[in-house]
């Protein structure tokens, strides 16, 4: 059967197979795991990744004013695979190496948020400030400055898979900014930050954390690796 080459045409054909292929008993246990704030068709991320991606690979990628169609229709519906499937898209489109992305990227973080879909989606705008390295300042200082919660978290965990290049100063100056709130998601992806950095440099994460009074499971998160 032909597929159109559209939006439209694309979603109608992941919905079909999702619904097909899907575990409505597994799909209840997802569905709580999340705390119910999204169907799902009850796919492991192994199956939809193993349907998605060879269809985009044989049908194609979009780009520009359609890739951001797509992703605005697969996330109109409730189901959390067709939000994982538009991002498996905006990663793929990565190679483009379109300086607007982020701006896609971004309209994801704060629709249908939650951390699975922020923190890949972080990742994903850590790949692009390393191609477009001059956005990232003005980008992830407005994130960190928002009343978005899952902006900030964006803001602190970008950095994730940089290693020896990440940009300490950044890293510290952004969870100082964010040291004194109560949010769990806030305190957690701080302390994530932080330990994920002393794999690099262990001595740097143990004096920032000495020098200043952090969240206790900012701390506690922060130093898991360090033998003290």
């Amino acid at each position: 059967m032909s597929i159109p080459n559209t939006a439209e045409g694309y979603l109608a054909h992941l919905k079909k197979v999702f619904t097909d292929r899907g575990d409505p008993v597994r799909a209840e246990g997802q569905m709580a795991y999340l705390r119910n704030q999204f169907e799902h068709y009850g796919l492991k991320a192994p199956e939809w990744v193993n349907i998605v991606k060879p269809f985009y690979r044989e049908n194609g990628l979009f780009s520009g004013e359609e890739l951001r169609k797509f992703a605005r229709l697969c996330f109109e519906d409730d189901h959390r695979e067709l939000h994982y499937a538009s991002i498996e898209m905006v990663q793929l489109a990565q190679k483009l190496k379109d300086p607007k992305l982020i701006q896609l990227i971004e309209w994801q973080m704060v629709h249908r948020s939650w951390w699975d879909t922020v923190d890949w989606l972080s990742k994903l705008a850590g790949i692009h400030f390393l191609q477009f390295p001059e956005q990232k300042i003005a980008i992830t200082n407005r994130w960190i400055e928002s009343d978005n919660l899952w902006l900030k978290r964006a803001a602190i965990i970008f950095q994730l898979l940089y290693r020896d290049k990440t940009d300490e100063a950044l890293l510290f100056d952004y969870i100082l900014r964010v040291k004194d709130s109560k949010e769990f998601f806030l305190q957690k992806a701080a302390g994530w930050a932080l330990r994920n950095y002393s794999r690099t440099n262990p001595e740097s994460v143990l004096t920032f954390t000495g020098n200043h009074k952090l969240a206790p499971l900012t701390v506690r998160e922060g130093l898991r690796l360090i033998k003290q």
